[in-house]
């Protein structure tokens, strides 16, 4: 990226260039937006982890439950702007929970990190899966 005129970089590198920017001011909090948007996944991966390293609070919006439930120690799920949830990613990424905000099927397993890993499926299949009338 470097040497290269701003007009020329795709979302993705604009994205990554933003963020170094902001982490090079040594800045106490960040607040995120989406962070990992643009980001292919070797992109997203390198970028959660090496803000989840930073010395600095971080605050990211994401929508992407897996990625949060792996990168993040504390999480606020929202429904229609209210927090339903608050807690460790084990806490707050239940089964009934993202079920209910989401209006998918889940399937949550704890990986050998201890962390929920998510698995999504749709509410009709668990609806056609468990049979009328259950």
């Amino acid at each position: 990226m470097g040497g290269r005129h701003w007009s020329t970089l795709s979302g993705g590198e604009r994205q990554r260039v933003n963020i170094a920017r902001a982490l090079a001011q040594r800045p106490t909090e960040l607040l995120l937006d989406e962070p990992t948007n643009h980001l292919d996944i070797h992109h997203q991966v390198d970028l959660l982890r090496m803000l989840a390293a930073a010395p600095a609070t971080v605050v990211a919006a994401l929508h992407d439950l897996n990625l949060a439930a792996q990168y993040c120690d504390h999480l606020l799920l929202l429904e229609a702007g209210r927090v339903v949830a608050s807690g460790s990613p084990a806490q707050v990424l239940t089964e009934r929970l993202v079920e209910r905000v989401y209006r998918v099927s889940v399937t949550v397993n704890t990986g050998s990190d201890g962390r929920p890993h998510l698995r999504y499926g749709s509410l009709k299949d668990s609806v056609r899966a468990e049979g009328p009338g259950r």
